[in-house]
């Protein structure tokens, strides 16, 4: 697999500190609070993990399946929930996490959705931020990285669903994702 990259974007242990600095964050400004996290699957799965034992106070979470893209690798405009959370957040502080922002178009619509929810409180983390991309401006509270606008896969990012298990984030070979 490690053949399949142009380069190591991020390394493991860039990633693991930047984890451990967010968590710290992360429980300093929730200490004492209702703190619900929601992992946005698949992509944010292993970074979710990570994030929650790096948040050294009591916390609840769940995770949420949308998407907008299908099968295809551009959004396709219709946002669609897969996977729904199984319990209330009315009331708590709910924070979002996502592997990756992009355009910013399907966490908008998740933001909104979840607004309508009453939590006590509503904030994003995510791992990679690709402000290049954005169409819609979304308010992220926790950022890792920002990052140019390159094909990464890697520590929960997939391309056809592989890769996701890679212990770093790579930047893909457009030979990989281009062939027919």
């Amino acid at each position: 697999m490690i053949r399949d990259m142009a380069e190591i974007m991020l390394s493991t242990e860039q990633i693991q500190e930047k984890v451990k600095q967010m968590g710290k964050e992360i429980a300093k400004d929730y200490i004492g609070k209702n703190l619900f996290v929601i992992g946005v699957l698949k992509g944010s799965s292993i970074f979710m993990a990570d994030l929650v034992r790096a948040i050294e106070i009591p916390l609840a979470f769940d995770f949420m399946a949308v998407s907008s893209y299908g099968t295809s690798t551009k959004s396709s405009g219709v946002v669609r929930i897969n996977k729904d959370l199984e319990t209330s957040i009315e009331g708590k502080d709910v924070l979002i996490i996502e592997d990756i922002i992009d355009s910013g178009l399907t966490l908008s619509y998740l933001v909104e959705n979840l607004k309508s929810r009453n939590p006590a409180s509503l904030q994003i983390a995510t791992l990679l931020n690709k402000p290049e991309r954005r169409k819609v401006e979304v308010a992220v509270r926790y950022c890792g990285f920002d990052i140019a606008d390159k094909f990464v896969v890697g520590y929960g990012l997939d391309y056809a669903e592989t890769y996701r298990n890679l212990p770093f984030i790579g930047v893909l070979k457009p030979e990989v994702y281009t062939q027919p």
